[in-house]
């Protein structure tokens, strides 16, 4: 991307469920913007409701992190694909993966389900994502 004819592409992080609408709504509402964006311990990715994460992805040209806590995944095993398909469909780029042995909430370091080594895991992947979806294009 060429500076000073487009805007810069920016990220999105949800770090909660209720922030599922934003994140993905965002993402589809203002595609030429959104360049990334990192989803930790969401939960209801997949519903039947018009703004699910998985009908937006058609809309976005965003790449993906779903960093899925093991028992987000226990209560909606079949996400994780019907992501992975909307993802490929649409030919965007996503890491979609259940960190195992990972509570909701395991991200912030001041959550009593924090997991150090699947946060550090987790951020690590998101800060790639961002230099291959973000930094990489500027240049």
């Amino acid at each position: 991307m060429k500076r000073g004819c487009c805007p810069a592409a920016i990220a999105t992080i949800m770090v909660s469920p209720t922030a599922r609408e934003t994140d993905s709504i965002t993402a589809a509402a203002i595609p030429d913007r959104i360049g990334a964006g990192a989803s930790f311990h969401g939960g209801n990715l997949v519903t039947d409701k018009p703004d699910s994460p998985h009908l937006l992805v058609p809309k976005m040209k965003a790449q993906y992190l779903f960093a899925i806590a093991e028992n987000d995944d226990q209560r909606q095993p079949d996400a994780k694909n019907v992501l992975r398909d909307a993802f490929a469909k649409a030919k965007l780029p996503a890491e979609i993966e259940v960190y195992a042995g990972a509570m909701h909430g395991w991200c912030p370091p001041d959550s009593q389900a924090y997991n150090q080594e699947q946060a550090e895991k987790a951020w690590s992947r998101m800060l790639a994502l961002f230099e291959t979806a973000l930094v990489s294009r500027e240049r």
